[in-house]
């Protein structure tokens, strides 16, 4: 599960745009994180690179391509490989028509599909209604979307958020936590319709207004204007990567962490987040909050009571500040607040159900003293806090490594299993037996480990998924196939054919990343998914997902 990389320079923020002259993009930015590729595929040789100059990084951000552009240099050590010309496509003749008809499309799966020397994945922009792209300065196995005050069910572009990540350095004590800021997280989807020509003019005009602020303080000894995303920072030291790090949804200035050295701590940072909340998203702000040395503050709480070192960590979002906690060696804790700031945790009261490491818990959405425990040994365990010495429910879900589980937020019987083998399995608590093992549904698209799996809080049967084969992925169990749909879709040459065993529920399929370890939906931004990978984070938005959809 390791995460090791060598730094990269400073936290960076890009917009990841289309970078070719085709109606549908067919190049790449390889900016040393992850760039998308959608599920369409398209034969095509390798582009054109364009050379790049180094340059700072902090608050930058990736210039834009427009539709005419070709040669082109960006900032901070950026390559682009952009498509070829109209021209140079007939001349080769690997363009899209094959004796006078168009080809029609066909949907390339990860794993399954190869591809040749001289092909490379097609970038589709218009799937996205927003996608951005940057990186802090070691890669993070774990993070968490803090809960902010700015309302729930944002729609409108700009967007702004706050996140808490946790390193995984190449030497101890250079880890760190990492408080983010993102501001101006703005549309990136360029369509045709009127509303989208208003909706960026109106994007123009708030930048015009920026310049001008901006260049009144340049005049008066400020910095260069910035129009595109910012991320701002606040750092804390932490001794050793971090395992898994989780923000209290009730207190999200409270920032639980589990440590490669077997420790779970407890952190405050109220003082990092109130920083951060006071910084104005302009380049003035966003250029005193980059690079920042992490400082040496102690936890609140920190309990070295566990037997081995673990993953496993869960705030409870009925009680205030309770939290359970597992390890490697299957052992469970139940951290009881109390006065002062503290924990009532006791190393010898341990909730034994699993013959092997305990991957992940979910405390119940609506039962203050129900958590799940999902195991190593292909099991899930459904607890009663009151009750250590045994599970109330044990029920062999996989017959591999359950690594992750989600307890749906809006329908509370409603359980999501992610596997060694790839597998995603859905359980109705209401049938949840021992006895049967009767699961809801089975899906088998991955082809490598199920590293997360989160239910969105806007629609009850739209959850996502991350995978070891390079894939996050967005279901809606509400979606059957309709044959007279799939025919009336077909009737337009550029829609591509489904496989036959490629499911219906799957709605996205966002590609480029390098080993996805963890998502989250921001569930105060309906469809915004956030992923942390070995070479960075995206945040993205689908144009199927979400209100409106």
């Amino acid at each position: 599960r390791q995460l090791r990389a060598r730094p990269s320079a400073g936290a960076r923020l890009r917009t990841l745009r289309p970078l070719a002259r085709y109606p549908h993009a067919t190049g790449e930015a390889r900016l040393g994180h992850p760039h998308p590729t959608t599920m369409g595929r398209n034969p095509k040789k390798a582009g054109k690179k364009a050379k790049a100059k180094g340059g700072g990084g902090g608050g930058e951000r990736m210039k834009d391509v427009g539709a005419d552009d070709s040669d082109f240099e960006l900032e901070d050590g950026v390559t682009v490989v952009t498509g070829e010309t109209d021209d140079e496509m007939d001349e080769d003749g690997s363009g899209r028509e094959e004796d006078g008809v168009p080809a029609r499309p066909a949907v390339w799966r990860p794993g399954i599909d190869g591809m040749d020397a001289d092909e490379e994945l097609e970038y589709d922009p218009s799937v996205y209604d927003c996608l951005h792209a940057w990186q802090l300065d070691w890669p993070c196995l774990s993070f968490d979307v803090m809960r902010d005050e700015m309302g729930d069910d944002r729609e409108s572009f700009p967007h702004s958020l706050f996140a808490i990540a946790g390193t995984q350095a190449d030497i101890p004590h250079k880890n760190h936590l990492t408080m983010m800021r993102l501001t101006r997280l703005k549309k990136t989807r360029r369509g045709g319709d009127k509303g989208a020509a208003e909706e960026r003019k109106m994007d123009d005009d708030s930048d015009a207004s920026d310049d001008s602020e901006s260049d009144s303080e340049g005049n008066e000894g400020g910095v260069a204007p910035v129009n595109g995303p910012i991320i701002q920072v606040q750092k804390i030291c932490h001794h050793g990567a971090v395992n898994r790090i989780r923000s209290c949804p009730t207190r999200p200035s409270l920032v639980a962490t589990w440590g490669e050295t077997g420790v779970v701590q407890v952190w405050d940072m109220s003082p990092q987040l109130t920083k951060l909340s006071m910084l104005t998203a302009d380049a003035k702000d966003a250029g005193s909050a980059m690079n920042q040395v992490p400082q040496r503050t102690a936890p609140r709480h920190a309990f070295t009571g566990h037997a081995d070192e673990g993953y496993a960590l869960d705030w409870s979002p009925t009680v205030d500040a309770r939290l359970v906690t597992g390890d490697n060696a299957g052992g469970i804790h139940v951290w009881e607040p109390m006065e002062g700031g503290r924990w009532n945790v006791d190393k010898n009261s341990v909730y034994s159900g699993h013959t092997s490491s305990v991957e992940d818990l979910q405390w119940s959405p609506a039962e203050s003293q129900v958590f799940a425990s999902a195991g190593a040994d292909g099991y899930v365990c459904v607890w009663d806090a009151r009750n250590k010495a045994t599970p109330a429910l044990k029920v062999k879900t996989h017959d591999t490594d359950v690594n992750v589980m989600s307890w749906n937020r809006v329908a509370n019987c409603m359980l999501a299993t992610g596997a060694d083998d790839g597998g995603l399995r859905i359980w109705d608590l209401r049938m949840f037996s021992p006895s049967e093992t009767k699961f809801v549904a089975n899906f088998q698209f991955h082809r490598a480990p199920v590293t997360s799996v989160e239910w969105s809080r806007f629609d009850s049967a739209m959850l996502a998924t991350a995978s070891a084969d390079h894939t996050v992925c967005i279901w809606d169990l509400a979606v059957e196939r309709d044959a007279e749909e799939e025919a009336a879709a077909m009737a337009a040459d550029d829609n591509a054919v489904a496989p036959d065993d490629l499911p219906p529920q799957l709605m996205f399929v966002h590609q480029g990343l390098k080993d996805p370890k963890e998502l989250h939906w921001h569930h105060q931004i309906p469809g915004l998914v956030l992923t942390t990978a070995a070479d960075g984070f995206n945040a993205f938005k689908a144009y199927n997902v979400g209100p409106g959809c």
